[in-house]
């Protein structure tokens, strides 16, 4: 499987692909049912199987896998919510089970394995109330639910519930996940995902040409720079971060990543005050005290880091409309993201070079207030709509870290673990990035590899983690 992400429409042009080149539906249909039956099989021991199936596709599915686990020795019930349209590929496949066909209704016995064969990824509206009502019985019944796509009521573009989803045990999708497995809260809805292979061809996807794709190691570390035996540290790149008067640690988190992610200098403009604090730090970073206006005049600097613990004043927004008028790289972070909150046009007019911005949800909440961006539905569309809007790169950071870049392609982190849950762990993934630009990588890259490093280094860092480990085990990773 590659790394990319189809949508409910992709997807549906690669089974049309499929079909006319010579595979029929009704085989593609067999193939998927038995993958169903196929991963029940391994995940649990044969017991009574309740399958579910709805008149579509999905419900195909599900009839496919009740015939084969019923010939396997399995305990099977099936129940239909109605009958498929007549002479498609789920009518066949209904067709051949040999056994009785309940009702779908809200009230029915239920016990087991429950198989939600009812709606895939497609649905566009809720579910009707009785549906929702029984599926919330088998959730408070804690009864492994397996879906078939997706859960039946979560939309697979989004990741978002059409009002309400079930949360399943096991998901079992074909040929390439969705956006919605990955997406929060789709991610967590659908419990463990298996994709299986169905027989189409991954040539398909030359035509399809999908935007939106899962961050991939293999690629993220081909984009990471390397120096070569004539690099010395002002070919590796000069990054200037503005510290803060009260939270020094923030910018000097930052700092130590962008290090360790192989910035050839890295200085700390700090107020004078606190300067001491700051020098005590890591003895290679560099402390200065020289006004900011100063510093982004130095044409030697490469990239600008503005906003780790750097306070929500009208100082720390005119230093990042400096930083944005050099026109050399720069990344806005958390203190210098709140500060436009009320005036995002104005940061909008004042980008002239490389800019990535890294907010957690509530920043981007705040950020984009009152514009077109927070109309779209979901965290995908969001961050897309951002990113296009600014002419900028946006990561959107969460469970499931969204790089959005100005043109539509969205990459997204499914690797990294819930211990990044901790304070200065945004200041440590600001510090990477902003490292990554001034040594001269486009801004969508410089996000897709600091986004991949700092997971990794949080999964090799484990239990307990604390931002410093991650900064820590950079080394390792690369």
């Amino acid at each position: 499987m590659t790394p990319h992400l189809l949508t409910p429409d992709e997807m549906s042009e690669a089974d049309r692909l499929t079909i006319a080149a010579g595979i029929p539906g009704i085989d593609l249909m067999e193939r998927a049912g038995a993958a169903v039956a196929e991963a029940i099989r391994q995940a649990y021991p044969k017991g009574p199987v309740l399958i579910l199936c709805g008149p579509g596709n999905n419900g195909g599915d599900g009839y496919v896998a009740a015939r084969l686990l019923k010939d396997a020795g399995w305990p099977v019930r099936l129940a239909a919510l109605a009958p498929p349209r007549a002479g498609s590929d789920a009518a066949h496949h209904a067709g051949l089970w040999r056994g009785p066909i309940e009702a779908v209704l809200e009230g029915m016995a239920i016990g087991g394995i429950i198989i939600d064969a009812l709606f895939g990824a497609g649905l566009t509206r809720p579910l009707d109330p009785p549906v929702r009502r029984l599926l919330a019985r088998i959730e408070s019944h804690h009864l492994p639910l397996v879906a078939v796509d997706v859960p039946s009521g979560l939309d697979g573009a989004s990741g978002e519930p059409l009002g309400w989803a079930p949360q399943a045990d096991l998901t079992v999708s074909f040929f390439q996940a969705k956006p919605g497995h990955w997406v929060m809260p789709g991610r967590a809805l659908c419990g463990r995902l298996v994709i299986a292979d169905i027989g189409i061809a991954e040539s398909v996807l030359d035509h399809i040409k999908p935007a939106i794709s899962l961050n991939d190691e293999t690629i993220w570390r081909r984009l990471l720079p390397r120096p070569g035996l004539t690099s010395h540290k002002f070919t590796r790149g000069h990054l200037v971060i503005r510290g803060g008067g009260r939270m020094t640690g923030a910018a000097r988190l930052s700092a130590r990543a962008a290090r360790r992610a192989g910035a050839g200098l890295v200085s700390l403009c700090v107020p004078a005050e606190v300067a001491a604090v700051y020098a005590g730090d890591w003895p290679g970073t560099m402390v200065e005290t020289t006004p900011w206006a100063e510093a982004t005049g130095d044409k030697r600097r490469a990239a600008f880091l503005i906003g780790p613990g750097n306070g929500t004043d009208q100082a720390t927004k005119e230093a990042a409309l400096a930083a944005l008028a050099t026109g050399r790289a720069v990344v806005l972070d958390a203190d210098a993201l709140t500060v436009f909150a009320n005036d995002i046009e104005r940061l909008r007019q004042s980008i002239e070079g490389p800019l990535v911005l890294t907010p957690h949800a509530g920043e981007f909440a705040r950020l984009f207030k009152g514009t077109a961006v927070l109309e779209e539905k979901g965290r995908l569309a969001q961050s897309r709509k951002a990113a296009a809007w600014l002419g900028a790169t946006v990561i959107l950071k969460g469970a499931d870290t969204l790089i959005a870049h100005p043109g539509g392609q969205i990459i997204i982190e499914g690797t990294a673990p819930s211990t990044l849950a901790t304070a200065g762990s945004g200041d440590v993934l600001a510090g990477i990035v902003a490292g990554l630009l001034a040594q001269g990588l486009p801004a969508f890259s410089a996000a897709q590899a600091a986004v991949g490093l700092h997971a990794a280094a949080a999964r090799q860092a484990g239990a307990g983690l604390i931002a410093e480990d991650i900064v820590d085990h950079l080394c390792t990773v690369i």
